[in-house]
């Protein structure tokens, strides 16, 4: 991990350590309001007054919620790797011409060879249609479905174990840590799932990089070629980010930020 951001931020400069930034606050804020929601109303749904433990009906409301965020997660994470991988493709470019695919899947634009997500988001509809922008909608499933039935139901019980019984909620901070410590157990956990969806959709292909069929293919060659332990690339740099995320996601979730601006609104 810190090979990689001292190679990026001298091939690329600081803000390179940035790519894809502008879909992420695009696109992060329906994803999380989505998956939390659902979440939500699937409790609602399974359970009596969706607040009661039970844990298998707590991690089928998860899954629900896993199903239903990969509208916007899909694509999402589909823009992102490919603005991310830019840095890494413009060097193999300047390099050798002959790293580049003699296949596009989209255009590096013209600014200086570094594309835009409306650039690529657009040749993609062109190109290939929505399906395009959903390359890897399967191994996007398979890793959000387990992430979301870990995570919930975890968070779920250590959030209960600081409700106060005088106010009936957990203080901002016990949320928060109970987020950040089920986000980064579920992001782990998932992993392996998370490389099989990175390298599927990582469009892109440098001098003598694998294209991918499928789930099993991409596992099948990781396996033979990279050894089991390609399948926990980036466990920790996950762990980093998912912690916060998902610590502040529910910390103003559980706070009820959300509701006092519909109030205002009102």
């Amino acid at each position: 991990m810190t090979d990689c951001l001292v190679k990026t931020a001298r091939a690329e400069g600081f803000l390179g350590m940035y790519r894809g930034a502008a879909v992420n606050l695009t696109l992060v804020t329906p994803e999380k309001a989505i998956k939390l929601a659902a979440n939500d109303f699937f409790r609602q749904l399974l359970m009596e007054d969706g607040t009661q433990q039970n844990l298998k009906m707590e991690m089928l409301a998860g899954c629900g919620a896993g199903i239903c965020q990969v509208v916007v997660t899909c694509p999402m994470e589909m823009l992102k790797i490919q603005l991310q991988d830019a840095g890494r493709l413009a060097v193999c470019h300047q390099g050798s011409t002959a790293a580049l695919p003699t296949s596009r899947s989209y255009s590096m634009g013209s600014t200086h060879g570094r594309p835009s997500a409306i650039v690529i988001a657009r040749e993609l509809l062109q190109t290939q249609g929505l399906s395009g922008l959903y390359r890897g909608l399967g191994a996007t499933v398979l890793r959000d479905i387990p992430f979301s039935v870990m995570y919930f139901p975890l968070f779920a019980h250590l959030n209960q174990l600081g409700v106060s019984q005088r106010t009936g909620k957990a203080t901002f901070m016990h949320s928060f840590l109970a987020g950040c410590t089920a986000g980064s157990v579920a992001a782990v956990a998932v992993t392996p799932l998370d490389v099989l969806k990175t390298r599927i959709q990582t469009l892109k292909k440098g001098l003598g990089e694998d294209t991918y069929s499928g789930v099993t293919d991409c596992a099948r060659k990781l396996w033979t070629q990279e050894g089991p332990a390609a399948f926990m690339k980036g466990a920790g740099c996950r762990a980093l980010v998912i912690a916060p995320l998902f610590g502040i996601a529910q910390g103003v979730y559980f706070i009820g930020i959300g509701e006092r601006i519909l109030k205002y609104f009102e």
